[in-house]
C-alpha cells in the first residue's frame, strides 16, 4: 500500500506516529513562514504542515501544488493547536518530512467542495469531478448500503438472487424497448428488459419459490426527475402467497432499512384503496405527511346559475388552512401557476373565512352568504382558512387539484423531507382505457391476475374489474409496485384476448411463457421496488440523478462520454442495417 492511513482516519489517539497519506489537494493556505495544505480522499481530509524553519526546500514544493493535484506525503503526527470540531481529524495534523507529487491536475472547471460553483450540465460533463465532492459521494454510500441491507434481508428469508438475461425478447409491457441489432442474426433485433417480469415468472415455474435480483432495467419514455432510462430495481417474485404475505414481507424490507440505515422506525403503513386515493388526493401516488383531502361539492354548489359549476363533471376543492390572508396578487400568480400548459387548468374559485367569521369569494354574485356557509361547512373551515376550488371533468380535473395541493402543501412546510409517510394503494383497476388506440390495455403489465370475483365482469364491465395488485408510496412518490401474477394458461390467454391480441399474436409474442404455465405453474406474485427513487427518498433528494454514478440527461444523453452517437459504416455494414432519420 502507498499509504499508512486514509484521511479520515487519524486522531489525537496516533500522535507521535510517522504515517504516509495520499489524496488530492483540496486547498492551500500560506501563513507567514508556514503553508496549510488541506489532503482529501473519499474517508476524510486531514490538514498538513510545512514550515520554512524546518525544511525551506519542502515548504517551497508544496506551494506549488494547485487544486487537485494527487500526493503522497509522509510525516509526524501532532496536535492542533487550532482544533477543527467539524471534521473527525481536526484534533491532529501532519508535520511533513516528505512531499511526492503522484500526478498533477489542470485547474478543475468548478469547485470540488460541498456547495460548488459548477452548474449541473457542466458537472454532468464532468461527472467523475462531480463524484468527488461529498454530498455524491455520500449518496452513493448510502447507496452500497442499502443495497448489503437489502440482500441481509432478504437472504435470512431464504430468497435466492439469480441474475436475468439482459438481451431479450421484445414485447409490449407498456414503454417503449431499447432494441439491439444481432450480427449473427440480420433483420432480427433483441431488446433490453423493461422489468425481468417473465424470467422471474419462469422461475417460479422452475419451482425457486423466493426470487431477488437488484436490477438493470430499460425504458425509453421521457424523463423527468425521478425516471432515467435506465435505472434500477430491487425485483422479487414469490410461489406459494397471498397479496398479505407480500405486503407483510415488504413492509419489513423497508422498516429494515429505515432501521438499519437512517436509524429510524416507522409507524403505522396504512391501507388505502385506489377509488379512494383518487377521490381524496386525485393521485395513485399521493403525499400522506399532510391532510388537505379534497371535498367535492357537486351537491352543493349546482343549481344556482353559475355555469362553470353547473356544467362541470365534478365541483372540488381543499382548504388551505391558514391562507385567508393571501392577497390577491397571491391568488392571481397561483391560478396563473394552475393554467400551466403542465397543468392545464382554465381557472381557481376561492373563499376565503375571514377573522371576522363572514365567508367571501369570487363568486359572490351567484352565492349568498347562506349557501358559502355550507361550503364552509364542507371544509370544515376555521378562521383564516383559504378554500380553492376546481370544476371540470373528473379525472382532469382531481389530477389538476392533486398539483395544487402538492404545491399549497409545499408552500405552507407541510413536505418535511425528514418526515416518512409510507402507504399500500390496493385494487388498482385491471385495465385502462386508451383514447388514441381504442382499446383497453393493462394498467400495470399483462400479467397483472384480475380479482378472482371480478374475472366475470371481464366479458361485461371490464372498465370496473380490479387488479390483484398493490403499490408502496412514500411522501408521493410510487416506491414499488406488484401483483398476483395469473399461472394458468387459460386466464392468461383470456387477458391476452381483452387487450386486443389475435390468439397467433398472443403465442408469438408470450407462447413460451403460455406453454410454462401447462407444466405444473405454482400461483405466484411479486413486488418491484425502484432502488433509485428509494435512494432518493433516504438522502432527501427530489432528483434520482444525483444516487446515480452516470446518470443520463432530461434527453437521455450521457453528456460526459457523449452518448447515444453514431457508429462506424463498418459496424453498420456488419449488422446489415440502414438508418433513415427523419426529423420531422
Amino acid at each position: 500500500m502507498l499509504r499508512t492511513h486514509t484521511c479520515g482516519q487519524l486522531n489525537i489517539s496516533n500522535l507521535g506516529e510517522t504515517v504516509t497519506l495520499c489524496g488530492w489537494v483540496q486547498k492551500s493556505r500560506d501563513l507567514g513562514g508556514t503553508t496549510f495544505i488541506d489532503v482529501r480522499d473519499r474517508y476524510g481530509l486531514t490538514q498538513l504542515v510545512l514550515n520554512t524553519d524546518t525544511d525551506a526546500d519542502l515548504r517551497e514544493a508544496g506551494r506549488q501544488l494547485g487544486r487537485e493535484f494527487v500526493i503522497k506525503v509522509t510525516g509526524k503526527v501532532v496536535e492542533r493547536s487550532n482544533k477543527n470540531t467539524k471534521i473527525a481529524t481536526g484534533e491532529i495534523e501532519i508535520t511533513v518530512t516528505e512531499l511526492e507529487i503522484l500526478n498533477a491536475a489542470k485547474i478543475p472547471p468548478f469547485l470540488i467542495e460541498d456547495e460548488t460553483d459548477g452548474g449541473e450540465e457542466l458537472r454532468a460533463k464532468y461527472r467523475y469531478l462531480d463524484l468527488r465532492r461529498n454530498p455524491i459521494r455520500n449518496n452513493l454510500v448510502l447507496r452500497h448500503k442499502m443495497a448489503q441491507e437489502i440482500r441481509k434481508y432478504l437472504d435470512g428469508l431464504d430468497f435466492i438472487e439469480v441474475e436475468t438475461p439482459v438481451l431479450i425478447k421484445s414485447t409490449p409491457e407498456g414503454a417503449r424497448d431499447f432494441v439491439v441489432p444481432s450480427r449473427m442474426n440480420p433483420g432480427e433485433f433483441y431488446a433490453l428488459p423493461q422489468s425481468p417480469q417473465t424470467f422471474k415468472q419462469l422461475l417460479m415455474v422452475s419451482g425457486f419459490d423466493r426470487y431477488f435480483q437488484i436490477v438493470k432495467c430499460f425504458r425509453d419514455e421521457d424523463l423527468r426527475a425521478d425516471r432515467q432510462p435506465e435505472f434500477t430495481q430491487i425485483d422479487c417474485e414469490m410461489s406459494f402467497i397471498t397479496q398479505e404475505d407480500i405486503l407483510n414481507i415488504f413492509e419489513g424490507l423497508t422498516r429494515h432499512l429505515f432501521r438499519n440505515v437512517k436509524g429510524l422506525e416507522l409507524g403505522d403503513f396504512p391501507r388505502m384503496q385506489y377509488a379512494d386515493a383518487m377521490r381524496l388526493y386525485g393521485s395513485d401516488k399521493p403525499d400522506t405527511r399532510f391532510g388537505m383531502e379534497f371535498v367535492e361539492l357537486n351537491d352543493v354548489v349546482k343549481g344556482k346559475g353559475f355555469g362553470i359549476f353547473d356544467n362541470a363533471e365534478l365541483v372540488v376543492g381543499i382548504n388551505a388552512k391558514g391562507c385567508a390572508g393571501y392577497t390577491r396578487k397571491q391568488i392571481d400568480e397561483l391560478t396563473e401557476w394552475m393554467k400551466r400548459p403542465q397543468i392545464g387548468a382554465t381557472g381557481l374559485i376561492y373563499a376565503r373565512h375571514n377573522e371576522d367569521g363572514s365567508i367571501k369569494s369570487s363568486v359572490d354574485k351567484f352565492y349568498n352568504e347562506e349557501e358559502l356557509a355550507k361550503w364552509s361547512a364542507a371544509f370544515q373551515t376555521e378562521k383564516g382558512d383559504l378554500i380553492l376550488i376546481l370544476a371540470g371533468s373528473t379525472d382532469k380535473v382531481r389530477k389538476q387539484l392533486n398539483e395544487l395541493r402538492l404545491e399549497i402543501g409545499g408552500r405552507l412546510g407541510l413536505r418535511d423531507k425528514n418526515k416518512f409517510a409510507p402507504l399500500w394503494v390496493l385494487d388498482f383497476p385491471l385495465l385502462e382505457w386508451d383514447e388514441e388506440t381504442e382499446r383497453y390495455h393493462a394498467m400495470h403489465h399483462p400479467f397483472t391476475s384480475p380479482k378472482p370475483e371480478d374475472i366475470a365482469m371481464l366479458d361485461t364491465d371490464p372498465k370496473n374489474v380490479r387488479a390483484n395488485a398493490y403499490d408502496l408510496v412514500i411522501n408521493g412518490t410510487e416506491i414499488g409496485g406488484g401483483s398476483i401474477r395469473i399461472h394458468d394458461r387459460a386466464l392468461q390467454s383470456l387477458m391476452f384476448k381483452h387487450l386486443g391480441f389475435s390468439p397467433e399474436e398472443a403465442q408469438k409474442q408470450f407462447g413460451f411463457l403460455m406453454d410454462a404455465f401447462e407444466y405444473g405453474a405454482p400461483p405466484h406474485g411479486g413486488i418491484a421496488f425502484g432502488f433509485d427513487r428509494l435512494t432518493s427518498i433516504f438522502a432527501g433528494l427530489d432528483s434520482i440523478r444525483d444516487v446515480i454514478a452516470f446518470p443520463k440527461n432530461n434527453s437521455g444523453r450521457d453528456v460526459m462520454i457523449d452518448s447515444p452517437s453514431t457508429i462506424a459504416d463498418t459496424q453498420m455494414n456488419e449488422l446489415k442495417i440502414k438508418t433513415t432519420v427523419s426529423l420531422s
